[in-house]
């Protein structure tokens, strides 16, 4: 099936499918995972400064809390939708089964453009919505991470909102209700720049079990936000060249060579990279066809397809964003003898130090940041394996290894514990 013809959750339910039948899943098992548990759908009316109501749609889906609570993502932008927050909701629950974590998936939004609205309207719709959410999120039920758009500060305003519901004295115990908060509110260090380190970390176990010398590698990559520029920044101590990158402003290329720490200078200065004095500027189709050891896809979905894939000149991919690659793509990349690190196990610091922040807030500990990213690495390293193990065990991609491992683990706790009544 084409997934470009498809809605994204059908997109994802459909590889689930194609996965599950590598494994053979219980087909009442593969039934319950291709559903969700609750999708709550709310719309806000909130005052804007000039005095006027205006309408909002915010909206949360639970997939499944069979692991555990459920945990994920919280988007603000203007396209947001259910059907976007079922497939990650879905993704999340795999991440989180893949490594190994005690949690479910969730994931939701709100559809609003926050360059369109002030920081005090802003804080209105954040704390209108958590309000109007109300017993449908909580620290041992659905706890709330950030995701695009969702900053620190908006992570800082639910938090407030959700304990003031709450009787003075399980405000203390409940602070880990949403995680990627302020770090003077118990949030965690690195919680910004996890994602990024995820990716590395991932492709250094690539790199040591295929013998491949990172230092003098070349590589592209597509989006330079939170996720991209910090995996640049930390490539950049490993001595890995960055050649081309393009954002939502375009691409640009030098082969000698971008550095990632005047670039993140111009790109906060300018709000995007076209223009940036050191590189040249390229078309979609040439950043595509840049001839690089490595490419991180670390944007939209389904970056690489039938159309795109025969374009690109790496030995690895490394995918920094969900449903980063089609099935048409995955095919094509594997024919021509591409590695793929897939999103299950690249992207996935944001919910690794998600749940090490969880941790600290219940424990009422404070965790040095070369502590945090020790334990980061940790995770990502035996995931790592535990796929790689699976690959060759069973002759198969990473793609398919991140899958039957993640439900190979869903199968056996559904087994383990029966399906009530």
């Amino acid at each position: 099936m084409n997934m470009a013809n498809i809605s994204l959750y059908d997109a994802a339910i459909e590889r689930l499918h194609q996965k599950a039948g590598m494994l053979e899943l219980d087909p009442e098992i593969l039934g319950i995972l291709s559903s969700t548990a609750n999708e709550i759908v709310v719309n806000l009316p909130v005052r804007m400064d000039d005095g006027r109501i205006e309408m909002f749609t915010g909206m949360r889906v639970q997939h499944n809390n069979a692991l555990g609570h459920f945990i994920g993502g919280l988007r603000i932008h203007p396209y947001v939708s259910v059907d976007e927050a079922k497939a990650l909701a879905t993704w999340t629950t795999l991440k989180a089964s893949l490594l190994g974590l005690p949690f479910g998936g969730a994931h939701g939004g709100i559809q609003m453009n926050p360059n369109e609205h002030s920081p005090k309207e802003i804080e209105r719709i954040v704390r209108r919505f958590t309000y109007t959410l109300g017993a449908n999120i909580g620290p041992e039920y659905d706890i709330i991470f950030p995701d695009v758009n969702a900053s620190p500060q908006i992570m800082a305003w639910i938090l407030d909102t959700y304990l003031s519901t709450l009787p003075p004295q399980e405000r203390a115990r409940s602070m880990h209700v949403v995680t990627g908060k302020p770090v003077e509110l118990g949030g965690c260090p690195v919680r910004d720049r996890a994602a990024g380190l995820s990716i590395v970390f991932a492709i250094e176990k690539w790199a040591k079990e295929k013998a491949f010398a990172l230092k003098g590698a070349s590589y592209i990559l597509q989006g330079f936000g939170s996720v991209g520029s910090s995996a640049a920044l930390m490539l950049k101590t490993k001595g890995v060249k960055l050649v081309a990158v393009e954002d939502s402003s375009g691409p640009i290329r030098n082969t000698d060579g971008i550095d990632p720490e005047y670039l993140s200078e111009y790109a906060s200065e300018h709000g995007k990279i076209a223009g940036y004095p050191k590189a040249k500027r390229i078309d979609h189709n040439e950043f595509m066809s840049t001839e690089a050891d490595i490419f991180i896809p670390a944007t939209l979905q389904n970056q690489i397809t039938a159309k795109t894939a025969p374009l690109l000149k790496v030995t690895l991919v490394a995918e920094g964003a969900d449903a980063s690659t089609d099935d048409q793509g995955d095919v094509i990349l594997q024919r021509k003898g591409v590695d793929i690190l897939p999103s299950l196990l690249c992207n996935s610091g944001g919910i690794i130090v998600s749940y090490l922040e969880m941790l600290q807030n219940m424990r009422s500990e404070y965790w040095e940041v070369d502590d945090v990213i020790a334990k980061l690495r940790n995770k990502v390293g035996e995931a790592y394996d535990s796929v790689s193990r699976t690959a060759n065990d069973l002759k198969t991609d990473f793609r398919t290894a991140a899958y039957v491992v993640s439900l190979t683990h869903i199968e056996k706790v559904y087994k383990d514990r029966g399906i009530f009544p």
